[in-house]
């Protein structure tokens, strides 16, 4: 009888629920969304019940539309967005019918609390932790104390966002080394959570829960998650992984020196090593790969996606009207056009950080902009900037990155946009490097997931298949005039950005002088 694994790649937008056969091939695939709550300035939040609702929709529907019995079904595995507090008392009651997500901003307070006993820096040393220090898991856990402290007290443990699906499918409370990473309170090199700054947390060390490899069978399902999915009580599930360590996995990321980019709505390059790649000033984001011994060190631009879409929305109305009347694909349409522009959209810029900038910024204020728009530009002049810029800015992050390793010579893109040639040859021609587009591209994360399963319950020895699974479509090579054009752009793309990071700090005290 043919049997398959079943992955959950549980993202900020939705779940994907995934099957896959014992060889690693995927068969079948379907998405269910949920909603992000924005009840203050800051505040980004989802509720915890539609994840799980999502998880049960999605399996029924992807069972349903393939045709395949659950009770094939062997195992599971899931992928996580990261930074997640979700509360349970000591019978896993739900305290909080929403709870704070990654990008949830509102603890800084509780970070500058933090920082006044432990020094900044030396946290991110021992951390990792390079995105804006707020986002991190026990800022938010310290929000709970100081701003509920009734519900606070009802607090067994705070788990992540894939392991309150674990807890629902099995019961299981706890998390991985991939995502107790992301708690603010762990130690890299040392694989575990470090005393020191769970003593300047001011926090129980017991709220936080155990870690066990992402690959360890934590259950079966209970007899009710079997009945809600319409699968067997006989499951295996694995703890699985942070989302950025998953599709690191996903992506052939699986040993020392390889490279990937992820192209979606934000975007990152990750390399995987041996050592966490940890520099104070460029501030790499690191977790703790799903494969032990391995670290995946990050750097990213927020808005690469969303600023493309902000485009689309704003500037090509009639090609998502033209895209439906067709059929066709509305970025299609975009890149089509921009095609026509030449390589440097006849000196117009566009800086992407519509979403704030990261820790390659001179200032988090920083905002993004068309620069040196003039009577003569197009639109296909703008469109094509758009994707240059996300490009160019990216290939800052890459060169913050060779500053601090070195890396193989070819880079994997997934993403949704690695569906476009048109911007795999300007990541190839601004990078100056190979781009390889694969078979896997937007299921990276629950390919990860997946094997993790399959490596957890022996059906797999290692994690070597992965490999094989990537069957390549294309490779951008590098346009030798082209890369030197993107080289002769670059500083004044750099001075550009420097400018609007001043611009952005200057906007943001005239808002707090309005505010008072």
């Amino acid at each position: 009888m043919q049997t398959f694994i079943i992955a959950y790649d549980l993202g900020t937008g939705g779940n994907k629920a995934s099957l896959y056969d014992p060889e690693g091939n995927c068969v079948a695939e379907c998405f269910e969304s949920y909603t992000t709550h924005y009840p203050q300035n800051g505040w980004h939040e989802q509720c915890p019940e539609d994840w799980w609702k999502a998880v049960v929709i999605s399996t029924r529907r992807l069972l349903q539309s393939s045709g395949i019995d659950g009770k094939t079904v062997t195992c599971c595995g899931i992928s996580g967005h990261s930074l997640g507090v979700v509360p349970i008392d000591r019978e896993g009651k739900l305290l909080r019918e929403m709870t704070p997500i990654w990008s949830d901003s509102r603890a800084v307070d509780e970070a500058a609390e933090f920082f006044q006993r432990f020094p900044e820096n030396e946290w991110y040393r021992i951390t990792g932790n390079g995105f804006p220090a707020h986002l991190y898991s026990v800022f938010k856990i310290m929000w709970y104390r100081n701003h509920e402290p009734d519900m606070f007290r009802q607090i067994y443990k705070v788990i992540g966002t894939k392991d309150y699906i674990n807890f629902k499918l099995t019961g299981y409370i706890g998390t991985d080394y991939s995502y107790a990473s992301g708690s603010g309170v762990y130690d890299l090199p040392g694989w575990q959570y470090q005393s020191d700054l769970l003593a300047a947390s001011g926090l129980p060390v017991d709220i936080f829960p155990e870690i066990v490899p992402s690959t360890q069978v934590i259950g079966k399902l209970t007899k009710n998650a079997a009945e809600e999915l319409g699968l067997s009580d006989q499951i295996q599930v694995v703890c699985g992984g942070v989302d950025n360590s998953c599709m690191a996995l996903g992506a052939r990321n699986t040993r020392e020196g390889r490279i990937y980019i992820s192209l979606g709505s934000s975007a990152w390059i990750a390399i995987s090593s041996r050592k966490p790649l940890i520099d104070v000033k460029i501030r790499p984001y690191v977790f703790t790969h799903v494969i032990p011994g391995l670290f995946t060190s990050a750097v990213s631009t927020f808005a690469a996606g969303s600023s493309f879409r902000w485009v689309r929305d704003n500037l090509c109305r009639d090609l998502k009207a033209r895209a439906a009347a067709e059929n066709v694909d509305e970025y299609d349409l975009m890149t089509a056009e921009a095609a026509i522009s030449p390589v440097g959209a006849n000196y117009l810029f566009f800086n992407p950080n519509l979403a704030g900038g990261t820790s390659l910024s001179t200032s988090p204020q920083i905002r993004g902009a068309f620069l040196g728009l003039d009577l003569r530009h197009t639109r296909a002049d703008m469109i094509r900037a758009a994707m240059e810029g996300i490009s160019l800015e990216l290939r800052i992050a890459l060169d913050a990155l060779r500053t601090m390793g070195s890396f193989e010579s070819e880079m994997l893109v997934v993403g949704g946009g690695s569906n476009s040639r048109l911007w795999r040859q300007i990541l190839a021609d601004a990078f100056e490097m190979d781009i390889v587009k694969t078979s896997i591209d937007q299921q990276a994360a629950a390919l990860g997931a997946a094997a993790c399963a399959a490596v957890g319950t022996g059906l797999w020895k290692d994690f070597d298949i992965i490999d094989g699974l990537h069957h390549i479509q294309d490779v951008s090579h590098p346009k030798r005039e082209n890369s030197k054009k993107y080289q002769s752009l670059l500083p004044i793309f750099r001075s550009a950005g420097n400018d609007l990071a001043k611009l952005g700090d200057q906007v943001s005290r005239l808002k707090e002088q309005n505010i008072h």
